[in-house]
C-alpha cells in the first residue's frame, strides 16, 4: 500500500492512521493538561508499553490492579491517538499519559502547566531493528523493505514520527526546567530498581521496600510479556499479527549488533553523531 493510505501528514510528521486522525490531534491541541499529570514521552520502540506498565503502580502506591485489569492503551493513553477522547477524563488524578510528540507539538496548556515529563531514549539503532520488526508484523504499516532500505528512509526522518535525532533534541528544551526525568532503555534494563527509585524521587512519591521489589518484579520483560493487558495479544490478528514477530520481542540491548553490517553501522552512526554534534547530548552507547 501507498504510504498516503496508511499513513497521514500532520505538521510534517507521518502518523499512522488507524490510531490517529484529524479529530483526534486537534483533541491533542485542545487537551488540558493538568499540573498532577506525568507524560512519558519517547521516540516509537523505545519503550513505551514499559512505561504504561510503570508509571500506574508508582502513581498508586504500589497498586498493581490497573496493570493487571486495564488494556495499557486505556490505564496510560496516548495524548494523540483516537482512544484518548474516549478515556482521558475517566482516568483518576494523577493521570498518567504517554506520548510520541516532538516538544513542538505538545498542546498550548501542557506548556503553561506544571506536569511531569520522563522522557525515555532508547539506543537509534535498537530503534530501527524494533520497528523495523514491528513493520513486518503490523498491517496498518508500510511494508519497510530491505533492512537497509528502512535504514536509509529512518535515517531521513521518513518514517513515522519522523527523524529520531531531531525528537530527541526538541526535548532538551531547556524552558522545561526541573519538569523533565531522562532515563535510557538501557538503564532500565541494566538497574530497573534503581530507574525506579529515581523516577519516584522526581514524581515526589515514596514506596515501602517491599512495594517497589513488587513493582520490579512485575515490570520485568519477561513478566510484562505474559501480561494479557500489555502484550497486545488483545489486538486482532488481522492488525497485528504475533506469528511473525511478537510485539514485546525481546527487550534486550545490543540486538542491532545482529542486523548491522560494518559498513551500515559506520554510515549510521556517522549520520547520527553528525547530527547530534552541536546539541552537548551524550549517550551511553556513543562509546560502543
Amino acid at each position: 500500500m501507498a504510504d498516503t493510505e496508511l499513513n497521514l501528514l500532520y505538521r510534517g510528521l507521518l502518523l499512522p492512521k488507524l490510531t490517529h486522525s484529524q479529530e483526534s490531534l486537534d483533541y491533542l491541541q485542545k487537551l488540558r493538561v493538568k499540573d498532577d499529570d506525568v507524560v512519558a514521552v519517547t521516540y516509537p520502540k523505545s519503550g513505551t508499553t514499559w512505561m504504561q506498565e510503570i508509571l500506574p503502580p508508582l502513581l498508586r502506591g504500589g497498586d498493581l490492579t490497573a496493570v493487571q485489569t486495564i488494556p495499557n492503551w486505556d490505564r496510560v493513553p496516548w495524548m494523540e491517538e483516537t482512544r484518548a477522547p474516549l478515556v482521558m477524563d475517566k482516568i483518576p488524578s494523577p493521570r498518567a499519559m504517554v506520548s510520541h510528540m516532538p516538544y513542538q507539538l505538545m498542546p498550548p496548556s501542557f506548556f503553561t502547566s506544571k506536569a511531569k515529563v520522563i522522557y525515555v531514549t532508547r539506543n537509534p539503532k535498537d530503534v530501527l531493528v524494533s520497528s523495523f520488526h514491528f513493520h513486518k508484523m503490523a498491517s496498518f504499516l508500510d511494508d519497510p523493505g530491505t533492512f537497509e532500505e528502512f535504514t536509509e528512509k529512518f535515517l531521513a526522518g521518513k518514517v513515522l514520527f519522523g527523524k529520531w535525532t531531531d525528537h530527541v533534541k526538541s526535548w532538551r528544551n531547556p524552558a522545561l526546567g526541573d519538569r523533565i526525568l531522562y532515563v535510557t532503555y538501557e538503564e532500565m534494563i541494566q538497574d530497573l530498581r534503581g530507574v525506579l527509585e529515581r523516577m519516584l524521587n522526581f514524581l515526589g512519591r515514596q514506596l515501602s521496600a517491599e512495594a517497589l521489589d513488587s513493582v520490579v518484579n512485575h515490570c520485568t520483560f519477561k513478566n510484562m510479556k505474559t501480561n494479557n493487558m500489555s502484550n497486545y495479544s488483545l489486538v486482532p490478528e488481522e492488525i497485528m499479527d504475533g506469528k511473525k514477530s511478537p510485539f514485546l520481542r525481546k527487550g534486550i540491548s545490543g540486538d542491532w549488533k545482529n542486523h548491522f553490517s560494518p559498513e551500515l553501522d559506520g554510515k549510521f552512526t556517522a549520520t547520527i553523531q553528525e547530527e547530534l554534534k552541536d546539541s552537548n547530548i551524550k549517550f551511553l552507547w556513543d562509546d560502543e
